[in-house]
């Protein structure tokens, strides 16, 4: 007998009894079953179709209108009123590959002593559920003095052309954005660029055993060690503007032969003192490699403390801080904060994990952010739930 298809949605809902009314107190469980239900799904970077058509399905479930392109989802609430600002809560889907130190399995999500475990639980699996479910929360209300819009992205971890940029001019204009990222609920009010370098140094080949040829890799060290000591200079007391950090290397066909060329990556994390040709041109002026600079580079992104989101974040209690990570952020053109449950610290680390009081709290100071920008508006139904 033909076993009957059972859709992978529908029976979240019957195992979480999910219910419309998200005022009821299980809304941080029903959060936490969800991300289990995500993190279970492959979802390495540039290969999140299965996770996106999960997410697809589940907001179509609530009879929302989703859009989508690649893999990436959004929607907006269900009534939306052009005459009022849009805002944009955006988070990403997709997770590094799990690394070798890894004792759990990765996609083997389970809760012990408090914490979910799995990869992209913290990164930023913590953030994505926590932002929709506050979309969920407020889209049953129809005197909202504001519009959301969900985005759901894909290929964030590479910056890739198929992430959020590539849906950024297809939204309904947008007065600023909310990015969900691990960040202890904390608002990140600025966020360092990325460049990423490929860099080659060039010898002479020749034999081992003789004093002949010219070893790249001893050219390369020297390079190395200058992007590992120099320090652009800043006023005093203040963070340093350029992180450099080589993360990358090869050279070498066997044990006997010198090696005629030596390839290293080099990642760049800069704020706004510098440009990226200033740092371009201290680095020409520093060392001996031949480099190319990768496409995609990922501009720094800051938004004035004097903003109205920034403003109710510090009236609700929320610190803010200066972010040393990249993010969907660098692709807006719009005023941003990165915030979400979790804590960086943990991210791409082995045994993924976020606390399931991180993501109900974070339900929680979502909705007590986003109706402290509107005082004029008091949310009715609170839903802060037991962890």
């Amino acid at each position: 007998m033909q076993q009957e298809h059972i859709n992978p949605v529908r029976k979240f809902y019957q195992m979480n009894h999910y219910n419309d009314n998200l005022s009821l107190e299980n809304i941080g469980e029903q959060a936490i079953g969800l991300l289990k239900e995500l993190i279970k799904i492959p979802s390495f970077n540039c290969r999140e179709k299965n996770v996106a058509d999960y997410i697809e399905s589940f907001l179509s479930e609530h009879s929302l209108s989703v859009s989508r392109k690649y893999n990436n989802i959004w929607c907006y609430n269900q009534f939306y009123d052009g005459s009022k600002p849009t805002i944009l809560l955006d988070s990403h889907q997709n997770t590094v590959k799990p690394n070798q130190q890894y004792i759990n399995h990765p996609l083997d999500a389970f809760i012990k002593e408090g914490k979910l475990f799995g990869l992209g639980s913290n990164d930023a699996g913590g953030a994505l559920v926590s932002l929709i479910f506050t979309f969920l929360y407020f889209n049953q209300q129809s005197d909202l003095p504001f519009n959301l819009c969900l985005a759901i992205t894909g290929e964030e971890e590479n910056s890739g052309e198929r992430g959020i940029r590539c849906i950024v001019k297809e939204l309904r204009s947008i007065t600023f954005a909310i990015v969900g990222e691990p960040t202890h609920m904390e608002m990140a009010i600025e966020e360092k660029g990325l460049m990423v370098l490929n860099c080659i140094a060039t010898g002479i080949a020749g034999h081992a055993a003789r004093e002949e040829g010219i070893n790249a890799i001893y050219k390369a060290i020297r390079d190395i060690n200058w992007f590992s000591t120099y320090h652009f200079p800043i006023e005093e007391g203040q963070p340093d503007p350029v992180k450099m950090t080589v993360t990358q290397i090869n050279a070498g066909l066997q044990h006997n032969i010198i090696p005629a060329e030596c390839r290293f990556t080099v990642d760049i994390r800069f704020d706004h003192s510098y440009t990226q040709k200033e740092i371009l041109n201290t680095i020409s002026n520093h060392t001996f490699c031949e480099i190319a600079v990768r496409p995609n580079v990922l501009i720094p992104s800051s938004i004035d403390l004097l903003h109205p989101v920034v403003q109710a974040g510090l009236k609700i209690g929320r610190k803010i801080y200066s972010s040393s990570t990249s993010s969907d952020q660098a692709w807006l053109e719009i005023p941003s904060i990165k915030m979400g449950p979790g804590d960086s610290l943990r991210s791409h680390l082995a045994d993924e994990f976020i606390y399931v009081s991180e993501v109900t709290d974070g339900i929680q100071i979502y909705i007590d952010l986003l109706t402290s920008i509107f005082p004029c508006y008091e949310a009715t139904q609170p839903i802060r739930a037991g962890g």
